[in-house]
């Protein structure tokens, strides 16, 4: 394949992609009916056109008929007044109508014909116009329905992405927060322990030990004190001999 082809293909293949891309169905379908309306017009004035002209010429044929009759006429009341020269020129007149008449009466014949096939294809085309328009609309419904079933499918991956990230930043915040409380949890065991100075209470360590010393002394006194005041239990009495 030569460069030239390749170039022309590629150029067709991306105008392709880019026509489908801004070209809207529905839109497509609304100017095809609208051509197809157009199309429909012109048959309908096209049979106006020749039942128009076919109803012309009935009126000629019939002037021209009403216009034989008279001299038809003229001659005989010619002949009865004794005037043939009249009465042969009336008949040359009426026998000259007669050809004009004939044509007519063809001409009539072929636009008859002319007509009925225009009303036919009238006809089929409004049945199928009408078909399309039908078939147009439910197509566009279907079109319309689809494209949102797609805008919301797109929305909901997005959210879907969306989630994703804010369940990752929950499962962050989740992980940093027990982190926190264990540090929390150790520092108050190291405190109570007194590995760990307590700097929000005065004194030190030394202090700290002093005070739990003194305390337990408390404890011990306030203990036999207590032991002290319990009662003795009564000395075993001699037996008599």
């Amino acid at each position: 394949m030569g460069m030239w082809q390749r170039f022309s293909m590629i150029f067709k293949a991306k105008a392709n992609k880019a026509m489908d891309r801004i070209e809207d169905p529905r839109e497509t379908l609304d100017y095809s009916y609208q051509r197809q309306l157009e199309m429909l017009q012109k048959v309908k004035r096209g049979l106006l056109d020749v039942a128009t002209s076919r109803k012309r010429l009935e009126l000629q044929g019939e002037q021209l008929q009403a216009k034989a009759a008279k001299l038809h006429e003229q001659a005989k009341r010619a002949m009865a007044a004794g005037r043939e020269d009249l009465a042969r020129e009336a008949l040359t007149r009426r026998a000259a109508i007669e050809p004009e008449l004939e044509a007519l009466k063809t001409q009539h014949g072929q636009l008859l014909a002319e007509e009925t096939k225009l009303t036919e294809a009238s006809k089929r085309l409004s049945a199928h116009v009408e078909a399309f328009r039908s078939r147009k609309e439910t197509i566009k419904a279907t079109y319309t329905a689809a494209e949102a079933q797609t805008k919301i499918g797109e929305a909901l991956s997005g959210i879907s992405g969306e989630m994703g990230d804010i369940g990752l930043a929950v499962q962050r915040a989740e992980d940093k927060t027990a982190s926190m409380q264990a540090r929390a949890g150790a520092i108050d065991e190291l405190l109570a322990s007194g590995a760990l100075d307590d700097l929000s209470t005065p004194g030190d360590r030394i202090d700290a030990e002093l005070g739990r010393a003194v305390v337990a002394s408390q404890v011990d006194a306030e203990l036999a004190r207590l032991r002290a005041e319990l009662p003795t239990p009564d000395a075993p009495r001699e037996i008599e001999s």
